[in-house]
């Protein structure tokens, strides 16, 4: 006999999941059952918070969703802050737990893990499914990859009964083939070839939706001579080139860019606050006249536009390219004097944002080629406004969007595992590692080349300013911090304590280490 939980496990490997992050509970015991089989891969977490921040990470180095198996109740509602970041920042993650036996749901019988409706509180948040029949097994399967990775990717949910678990189950058909993602027609590729073709200033903005699209989108900006705007999560698609403005559209420096242009092109960004208008002063220029382009209908509906364009970002660039003809906008001088002109704001901004960027690039020159996975803490912040890093998909983190703490160890070990060898980096305040430091714990398991670069200014920095700024009484905000050598020598990590000085940060970085290690930054 077959039980669901290995026909599961196996229709999970059909669908290429080689990785699962979760925590075993006795409502879950049948889905290990699976797991036995060797076709994918378990690392536990000590959270299951942390079990979805892994699966967050490892999607958005793979571009294929990150998979967690929790228990029902508090399992689950553990991994929803997780679940929400994912969603925020369109990262297709499956969430597969369990539920209380099918006869009991909805009764209030008082059993174990037991919620009123689990799938309602769910289902708020992401499509969900109940599993009541063995035999639906694949069709839910397919129904869950295609919510995740069909329109605007995010998170799914799948809840098994602990009494269908054990279930006979018989083999399941072949995944369902998912549906191509939109195209432009042929109509709307020569109405916006012939709106960029008459601009003068061009101005390509480009956000997560287009992360994977790092050679077609250097080419476009190339043959349209435009400077191309990336938010945090675009960060990288075009390290170094000549029309390359890594700045928030946030800063003055990048919307006088905006503002100055006659056409705009926007690809897979949701224009969303936290990227746009983080300090909420409504100065984000008029984006009613952009071409837009995303995969989300929605999402389309959401802002005026000249033009709007339901496609993936890669496809798009890619059938735009030969409608377009080569010439001079004057794209690298407007490129350059945004970048000079944004970088300087940052000190307008906060005094402190100079020496906090400078943090972040000696992380990156320290060890080029490296992922940096950051949490919300300070120099994250003055990254996010101004900061190029050196390879697509190397920078992200939870400080936009939904905005998780606790968000950079499990997402730094998804990462990891995600690219196996890479060395990565998690960038987090004291506050923040606070939130989930058993995490490093894994790194140390499964023997991660994960740095744990802790900003320590013993507290949460960023809110106490806050609050003297509105003028109000700093509360709340001096929570004593670890220990930091303490903590490490606990999970078995090499330690170093250095100054918030760049040359000795990548100086402890490039010292030699063969897996996790944690290096505290004495921050001023």
């Amino acid at each position: 006999m077959t039980t669901v939980g290995e026909r599961l496990v196996q229709g999970l490997a059909a669908r290429g999941v080689e990785v699962v992050f979760g925590i075993p509970g006795v409502h879950t015991i049948e889905l290990y059952r699976g797991l036995a089989q060797g076709l994918v891969r378990h690392v536990t977490p000590r959270h299951e918070q942390g079990a979805g921040f892994m699966a967050d990470g490892y999607a958005r180095v793979t571009g294929r969703p990150g998979v967690a198996f929790v228990i029902t109740g508090p399992g689950l509602t553990n991994t929803l802050t997780a679940m929400a970041q994912a969603r925020a920042d369109s990262i297709p993650m499956l969430v597969i737990s369990g539920v209380n036996r099918r006869a009991s749901l909805g009764r209030g019988l008082g059993l174990l893990h037991e919620l009123p409706d689990q799938a309602a509180m769910v289902r708020a948040l992401c499509p969900t499914e109940t599993l009541t029949d063995p035999a639906q097994l694949g069709p839910a399967l397919d129904r869950a990859f295609a919510a995740m990775l069909t329109g605007r990717p995010g998170p799914a949910h799948l809840e098994i009964p602990t009494d269908v678990m054990g279930l006979p189950c018989p083999d399941l058909p072949p995944p369902a083939v998912l549906p191509p993602p939109p195209t432009a027609t042929p109509q709307t590729l020569a109405e916006a070839a012939a709106l960029l073709a008459r601009a003068q200033r061009p101005v390509i903005l480009i956000g997560g939706g287009a992360r994977f699209a790092e050679e077609e989108t250097r080419a476009l900006a190339e043959a349209l001579d435009a400077p191309v705007i990336q938010t945090a999560n675009a960060r990288g698609l075009m390290h170094g080139h000549p029309l390359t403005v890594p700045a928030s559209p946030s800063l003055e420096a990048t919307r006088d860019l905006i503002r100055a242009a006659d056409a705009i092109l926007a690809l897979g960004t949701e224009l969303g606050p936290t990227d746009y208008d983080m300090y909420v002063n409504h100065r984000l220029p008029d984006l009613s006249g952009m071409i837009r382009v995303d995969l989300c209908a929605r999402q389309l509906a959401r802002h005026p536009a000249r033009l709007t364009i339901q496609a993936e970002a890669r496809s798009f660039a890619a059938a735009l390219l030969p409608l377009l003809s080569p010439r001079h906008a004057q794209g690298a001088e407007r490129a350059a004097t945004a970048r000079k002109a944004a970088r300087a704001e940052l000190a307008t901004l906060h005094p402190a944002m100079p020496e906090q960027l400078a943090m972040v690039e000696a992380i990156r020159d320290a060890a080029p080629g490296s992922l940096i996975v950051g949490d919300s803490t300070q120099p994250v912040y003055a990254a996010n406004l101004f900061y190029d890093h050196d390879r697509p998909r190397g920078w992200f983190n939870a400080a936009t969007g939904y905005g998780a703490l606790g968000y950079g160890p499990g997402a730094a070990i998804g990462a990891a595992i995600a690219a196996p060898g890479t060395p990565v980096t998690c960038l987090i305040g004291d506050g923040g590692l606070g939130f989930d430091p058993a995490e490093l714990r894994v790194a140390v398991d499964e023997g991660l080349p994960v740095t744990f670069v802790v900003w320590n200014n013993a507290a949460f920095r960023e809110i106490a300013e806050a609050m003297t700024a509105a003028q109000t009484p700093v509360i709340g905000c001096s929570p004593s911090p670890f220990d930091m050598s303490h903590l490490a020598a606990a999970c078995g990590l090499p330690f170093a304590r250095v100054p918030q000085d760049p040359k000795a940060l990548a100086a402890a970085l490039r010292a030699p280490c063969d897996g996790p290690r944690l290096i505290e930054v004495q921050a001023r």
